[in-house]
């Protein structure tokens, strides 16, 4: 199968096509077979105006009908499992591919949030989609046209030389179309993706969007953006139906142009076999301009099939294939961070010589051990929290679990003994038990462990389904507080060895934040690490140790109250700006 873009080093895409050689030939097979039968009404309109004409035969009629209906089910037998094996390749390819192209999504959305949307999986179904399309059909019927344009000049040479020289002016029409044409869809497919990556974008924000009466503006700007779609796409559509019908005229011209040379052929006594062979010379002609006809009238998908494999190429070159990495022993709660420098993935703080977020953190915590990370909005805490479960690269440094890379770490390996809580909480549409449970089938005992720890029962109780019931986007039918609580129920879901949590309190009420300390409290006990940033004073009587951070710079770090009564004492702009630091701890929870 010929790739829609071509590039001097196989690409990943590319290589991947190599899996359908196999299938690929059984359905150019059939299609080739099935495209020469489609001569057999000629030929039995061919033998039915001489052979039977002449003898008037009704049995020779008979077992010509019967030949040629025979014929005529066999091409349609090749049409249907010639469908089949391109189905077949379809999913073969979307086997090999879609988990790849899944997980790259995932992983240049973690980098950029909302940078690609789910345009990728839109990008492969258009490929995959693309193998039993309608223009694949032409490209297989391709060398069926060689075929007859070689029975044209055996009938003669002037004949063949007619047809040889219509096939070259469509395929002058054929370039023409693409070089007319391809510009403008492109641009039209890039202004389609902008304005649907925009109404998504303002759909997720729809209840700002209508309290602070924003609609109109923001739909003025997504017409412009889509207003930019259509013309490019009228612009193309335009083009390519000026190609599309220079090249129907030019195949009925060709068709015409065959009979009128039949005929003054016969007229010299130089066409063999006589008058029939006009007809027949005539559907000849046609059937080699027909893949052309099919390929012009399609080029439109072609385009559109050609930007998305660049888009995914580009995707999978950015997001290189994790390697297999050594399988780890599961780890025991010792966590090292070790001169830690980091910027946003792909940001301006992620070139040399730019400012980073993060500047030579170093501290280490044992098992049991609870750190509370302090300090002013803009410190580099919510960028603390993403390094530390490795969903961050460090510019400098290491963060380590039991001596190993947490960035390096297998995820589905190390992501079960991991508990973490974002500061923007979102939950996946699914079921309450499904968000907890983190999609994994539910182990009876951790789930009823940590819906009595994080005080969940009266919330399943007060839903209609109870754990069963469906959440909907972002855990529509939850409010603040409870889809907080239910993802800090995920995040501890398991007994995880490191549980880190940014801002877990944010949006709790007063028995959330009662909860909220029980639960930190039972997972220090157990021999979990525990992180947490936030601003709130009710959760420092559940750690051992303090972190201050400012301007992304380590500016304390030790027991708590240690560090307390030294800010305090220095009265320090960071102590001012927290009231995490100019408060007294609570009363530890036991």
């Amino acid at each position: 199968m010929t790739a829609p873009a071509s590039a001097s080093t196989p690409s990943e895409l590319r290589l991947s096509l190599e899996a359908l050689r196999k299938p690929w030939r059984k359905a150019l097979f059939f299609g080739i077979v099935a495209a020469l039968l489609m001569l057999v009404p000629t030929f039995y309109m061919f033998e039915v105006y001489g052979r039977v004409v002449d003898s008037r035969s009704h049995t020779t009629l008979g077992s010509l009908t019967i030949i040629t209906l025979f014929m005529l089910g066999i091409m349609e037998l090749l049409h249907w499992a010639q469908g089949g094996v391109l189905q077949q390749m379809a999913r073969g390819w979307d086997a090999i591919m879609i988990p790849r192209i899944f997980s790259a999504t995932y992983a240049v959305n973690l980098r950029h949030p909302g940078g690609t949307g789910v345009q990728p999986m839109r990008d492969w179904q258009q490929l995959r989609d693309f193998v039993h399309s309608p223009f694949i059909q032409a490209v297989i019927e391709s060398p069926v046209a060689v075929v007859f344009l070689l029975l044209l000049f055996l009938l003669h040479p002037l004949m063949g030389g007619v047809a040889l020289g219509a096939a070259l002016l469509q395929t002058l029409l054929a370039y023409s179309n693409e070089r007319g044409t391809q510009p403008a869809l492109a641009q039209a497919n890039r202004a389609g993706i902008e304005a649907q990556q925009f109404a998504d974008n303002s759909l997720r924000n729809t209840e700002v969007v209508a309290a602070l009466g924003m609609l109109p503006d923001v739909h003025k700007r997504w017409l412009e953006r889509q207003g930019e779609m259509l013309k490019q796409q009228a612009t193309a559509s335009e083009r390519a139906a000026a190609f599309q019908t220079a090249s129907k005229v030019l195949q009925l011209t060709l068709g015409s142009a065959m009979l009128g040379i039949g005929a003054w052929l016969v007229l010299e006594d130089a066409l063999p076999g006589g008058p029939a062979m006009m007809i027949v010379a005539s559907v000849l002609a046609g059937r080699i301009l027909g893949p052309f006809v099919q390929a012009i009238t399609q080029w439109r998908s072609l385009v559109t099939v050609r930007e998305s494999w660049r888009r995914l190429n580009s995707l999978l070159s950015d997001v290189p294939a994790a390697q297999p990495a050594m399988s780890l022993p599961a780890p025991k709660a010792r966590l090292s961070v070790e001169t830690l420098v980091a910027a946003a993935p792909g940001g301006p703080g992620a070139g040399p010589g730019a400012q980073t977020i993060l500047k030579g953190l170093q501290f280490s915590l044992e098992a049991g051990d609870g750190l509370a990370v302090v300090g002013p909005s803009a410190s580099g805490k919510t960028t603390l929290a993403r390094l530390l479960v490795g969903l961050w690269p460090a510019l400098q440094g290491k963060v380590r679990l039991d001596g190993a890379d947490v960035f390096s770490w297998d995820k589905t390996e190390l992501g079960p003994h991991i508990g973490y809580l974002p500061q923007g909480v979102e939950l996946t549409d699914g079921s309450l038990l499904d968000n907890i449970c983190r999609f994994g089938e539910p182990d009876p005992v951790k789930l009823q462990t940590v819906i009595e720890t994080v005080g969940l029962q009266p919330l399943i109780d007060g839903l209609p389904q109870g754990l069963d019931t469906p959440l909907g986007a972002d855990g529509m039918v939850l409010s603040g507080g409870q889809r907080q609580r239910v993802a800090l129920a995920r995040a501890l879901y398991g007994d995880p060895v490191l549980i880190v949590l940014d801002e877990p309190n944010a949006s709790l009420d007063e028995t959330g934040d009662q909860a909220l300390v029980r639960a930190l409290a039972a997972a220090r006990q157990r021999g979990a690490v525990l992180v947490v940033m936030t601003h709130r004073t009710n959760v420092l009587g559940v750690v051992n140790k303090m972190l201050v951070l400012r301007d992304g710079q380590q500016v304390a770090f030790g027991p708590r109250d240690d560090v307390l009564r030294a800010l305090q004492n220095a009265n320090t702009p960071a102590a001012q700006s927290n009231p995490a630091l100019s408060a007294r701890p609570a009363q530890q929870a036991s």
